[in-house]
């Protein structure tokens, strides 16, 4: 799919969404690709069943938060319907607690599409969903609309990957998988927000980001930071910042070794100089060391990462907050944050809508 032709349905979908007003009380949290299963060994969320459980349960709905399950919950191109509700009961349980108290959105994927096929399913099916910020605009969708195929086979490739692929061995080459079809998806996103001027929340990729920074890139630019941080601080401070700096450094070297390509750069976005914090993704829920989740409280929007003793030294690091829940091994970390109103009079200043125009 060629980019005007994505523009088109971008704003189509972006102007027949479904409006909620946000103000300093909202509490929404954004969480994607659960890829829910049979609860078996080929189930992808297998390993983090308790993480999430525990995570949605005691800390979002006990208080108070909205939760937004923005796509691919269900995964309907491996396993029916009809085995993954019972495998997962106690989840979809919560689900109904948040939907019986008004505070549950679900958004559709390519990999739960089918539900709307669906008369038994017990919650309202959204294709995207637009949040009203003051006078902008946040833009919750699932990603996949930017792949040309995904929009028009969704029930074919549902119906491949079943009967034929897997049971072949044939090897999954999905935009989660193959970076470059990633960096296209995410590039197409990013321009037609910044074109909108609105802040646009997606999952899809797999790959977490926020205002527009990959991790590879925060990375960078947080041990450039440190560089110069590191030239003028106290002699008693540099080995901590030596320290992190290698922290960092290994970092980017394992995730190189695990991409195999060229990774993420402000550049793929577009020709410009500057990287405009329009685009956000909520990342997935099946990562090895946990899960990551976009939320909305109080004005300010933040990347968090949920995990367990296993935790990443880099996250630990990094992170600007950290929370405990009481009498478990799973910890909040607050991974990025920054307010809404400096987001939104960043993408203005630096040629969002009025560039568009």
């Amino acid at each position: 799919m060629k980019f005007p032709e994505f523009l088109g349905s971008f704003e189509g979908l972006l102007d027949a969404s479904p409006r909620e007003r946000l103000d300093e009380s909202s509490r929404i949290v954004v969480v994607s690709d659960l890829h829910l299963g049979n609860g078996g060994t080929r189930d992808d969320l297998a390993h983090n069943r308790g993480l999430v459980q525990e995570s949605l349960e005691t800390f979002y709905m006990r208080r108070g938060w909205t939760l937004v399950l923005n796509g691919d919950i269900e995964d309907l191109s491996k396993f029916g319907y009809e085995r993954i509700r019972p495998a997962w009961a106690e989840l979809f349980a919560l689900f109904e607690d948040f939907h019986e108290q008004g505070r549950l959105r679900k958004i559709l994927g390519n990999h739960d599409a089918g539900l709307e096929l669906r008369r038994d399913y017990p919650w309202p099916l959204l294709p995207s969903l637009l949040l009203e910020w003051r006078d902008k605009e946040i833009f919750l969708f699932h990603g996949h609309q930017a792949s040309g195929f995904h929009v028009k086979y969704d029930r074919i490739q549902d119906f491949f990957v079943h009967w034929f692929a897997r049971p072949l061995g044939i090897r999954n080459r999905s935009v989660t998988r193959d970076s470059r079809k990633r960096y296209k998806t995410e590039r197409k996103i990013y321009r037609a927000a910044r074109l909108r001027g609105v802040v646009a929340i997606a999952g899809h990729t797999h790959r977490p980001l926020f205002e527009s920074l990959s991790k590879w890139d925060s990375l960078r630019w947080s041990i450039e930071r440190l560089i110069e941080d590191y030239a003028v601080a106290e002699p008693w401070l540099r080995p901590d910042i030596r320290e992190l700096i290698g922290l960092y450094r290994d970092e980017l070297e394992r995730m190189k070794r695990k991409e195999r390509r060229r990774e993420l750069s402000q550049g793929l976005y577009d020709g410009g100089s500057l990287l405009i914090p329009c685009y956000f993704n909520s990342g997935t829920a099946i990562g090895r060391h946990g899960y990551t989740a976009i939320e909305i409280e109080g004005g300010s929007i933040a990347l968090v990462h949920w995990a367990g003793e296993g935790a990443r030294d880099y996250v630990v690091r990094e992170s600007a907050e950290r929370e405990t829940l009481e009498g478990t091994p799973y910890t909040r970390y607050v991974i990025r944050k920054d307010r809404l109103e400096r987001i939104f009079d960043r993408i203005e200043l630096l040629g969002g809508r009025q560039e568009a125009r």
